[in-house]
């Protein structure tokens, strides 16, 4: 169900985003639109980890000092020479 909604803006505002509307082929109020769902979108806290991954985490044991960083700019200096 939609419903009407008025808002007050400043019109240099309005301007604009009649321009990019209009650029982007989309209306303003569906641009408003998405706006508005995107940041009032519940957003779920948890990421789930999939069975895959869960499968393969803990497979390599590196050393705790062990410097991936260094490792890898080590690589990349290989690399690129």
């Amino acid at each position: 169900m939609e419903t009407k909604l008025t808002i007050r803006l400043k019109k240099r505002v309005i301007e604009r985003a009649k321009e990019y509307a209009h650029i982007h082929k989309i209306s303003l109020s569906k641009m408003v639109e998405s706006y508005l769902e995107s940041v009032t979108e519940v957003k779920k806290e948890d990421i789930e980890i999939t069975p895959l991954v869960e499968s393969l985490s803990g497979v390599i044991r590196l050393h705790e000092d062990f410097d991936f960083k260094n490792d890898y700019a080590n690589y990349l200096t290989e690399k690129y020479k």
